[in-house]
Formats: structure tokens, sequence, C-alpha cells
């Protein structure tokens, strides 16, 4: 999770989705992974407060200052890269399971928050992913 001035997805050369502050999300499925940790990454991803206001650097939540949220498949999240030279990626879910995990994470953010707040990249697709990181401040969400 990565808080962008802007991010945005390509793919075949054309622009598919794109936001401007908020929230880039990459999601890496492992095969153990349910509709539980869906519903914790939801309610991580929108409630954590990082984002300034005039107190604090980080005190506000993605909700609380009406920013965007762009959601992009990323199995090689779950690379095992503990051997050799080549990662593996047997520790990644089944692309049918990561699919379907994927498009749940992606409704539940919509339900949660607002339809017309959360983009989404093309799943299973050789995507080219711009963005402007704001602080950096990026995050590793895991349950």
């Amino acid at each position: 999770m990565q808080r962008v001035a802007s991010a945005s997805v390509r793919v075949a050369g054309a622009e598919i989705s794109a936001i401007g502050p908020g929230l880039l999300l990459f999601l890496g499925v492992e095969p153990e992974d349910g509709e539980a940790e869906v519903r914790w990454l939801a309610d991580k991803a929108l409630g954590l407060r990082i984002f300034p206001d005039v107190d604090k650097p980080m005190n506000r939540s993605v909700v609380d200052c009406g920013g965007e949220l762009l959601l992009v498949s990323q199995f090689t999240l779950a690379a095992d890269t503990s051997r050799g030279k080549r990662p593996g990626f047997s520790s990644a879910a089944p692309p049918e399971r990561a699919r379907e995990l994927y498009e749940q994470f992606a409704a539940e953010l919509r339900d949660r928050y607002a339809p017309g707040r959360v983009q989404t990249g093309r799943f299973g697709a050789d995507m080219a992913v711009a963005l402007v990181n704001d602080g950096p401040v990026t995050f590793l969400l895991e349950r």
C-alpha cells in the first residue's frame, strides 16, 4: 500500500485507470487467504491513518481526506526468493482463486467507501503502473 499524489495503469499502451491523491494498493493472494483476509484488508486500507492534517503528518485515513484508491493485482508479492536466483511462485494462490479474492476485495472497498473512488487494474494483464509516491509512505499489510 502506497500513499500517492497520483497513480495510473496502462494496458497495451492505453490508460485503463487513474487516480489523484489516495492509495495505490498492490494485492498478492496466497493459498490460505480467504474472505476474512479480504474484510480485514479493506478495513485496514480504508481506516489506516496515514494522511496529514494540520496537527500531524499521519492523522487521517483515505476516507477522512476523500482520497481515491487504485487496486492492482500483483502475484509477485507472493514470490519465494529464499533459494537460488529465480523466484518461485508456488506460494501464490492459483489464478482462479486469486481473481475471485481480488474481485471480492475491489467490491468490498467499493461497498464500504464509494464506488466512484475505487479504480482497478486488469487482473492477469501485463500492466504499466505509474505513480507519484507521496512521502514516500509505503506499508506492507499482512494479517
